[in-house]
């Protein structure tokens, strides 16, 4: 399942997440890596996407959350031609905009090899970018 390289243990995950725009929750797949490449030990987790148009959030989901901070994004990144960067669908370049206020990636703890996350949080990749329905996510355990 992941790659070793010295003190640290790497996984790329394959995310289809077609042509809308979504917030797709990680957190099992963050825990299934954990299993194998924590094996019981403590460290850090940093889940990153190497993309121009996606982030990493922490919060919570199924509750309307999630739909909320798309919402949210559309109200400060509305989907219109003021954008300078054009190119893809109507309004795209607010998705180059979006890793300044969804960051690339997120670093979180990791004790006895579990996640260390609170009661209502979930690792979520978070994708406005319906021009691309592939995505790749690299989950990365530092021991």
């Amino acid at each position: 399942m992941a790659d070793t390289h010295g003190s640290f243990r790497t996984h790329v995950l394959d995310i289809a997440t077609g042509s809308a725009e979504t917030v797709y929750d990680l957190t099992h797949d963050c825990e299934a890596f954990l299993r194998e490449a924590a094996a019981g030990r403590d460290g850090l987790l940093n889940v990153f996407v190497p993309h121009a148009t996606a982030g990493v959030a922490v919060l919570e989901t199924g509750s309307g959350s999630d739909e909320d901070l798309l919402s949210a994004l559309h109200d400060l990144l509305p989907a219109d031609d003021r954008w300078r960067h054009r190119h893809g669908s109507p309004g795209h370049g607010r998705d180059h905009v979006l890793p300044a206020l969804v960051p690339p990636h997120a670093t979180l703890p990791v004790i006895g090899g579990r996640l260390e996350l609170g009661t209502w949080q979930s690792v979520c990749l978070v994708d406005t970018n319906r021009d691309n329905p592939d995505r790749q996510v690299r989950l990365t355990f530092l021991g």
